[in-house]
């Protein structure tokens, strides 16, 4: 009976090994899923706030608002117009 046991308990231990492997990859999927999806919604709310800054911007280009200058971006882009000399 000792060895009918041993198997039974090696073949449980087997069991159980790979249902939490499989239970640790379908994990593994659904979060890099769920990254994918946050890095692309941010993405896509940086593209809208760079175009909302464009428009503000050009806004303020028709109204002739030169009194304060536009908020930099943290991506680096310089506005288009050059800085008046006095």
């Amino acid at each position: 009976m000792d060895g009918h046991d041993s198997e039974d308990t090696k073949q449980s231990t087997a069991d159980m090994t790979a249902f939490v492997q499989n239970l640790l990859q379908q994990m593994q999927s659904r979060f890099q899923t769920m990254s994918d999806s946050i890095i692309t919604k941010i993405d896509d709310m940086g593209g809208r706030i760079n175009e909302l800054e464009q428009s503000i911007n050009d806004l303020r280009a028709e109204m002739g608002v030169e009194g304060t200058p536009p908020p930099a971006s943290k991506s680096g882009d310089e506005p288009k117009t050059p800085p008046s000399s006095t």
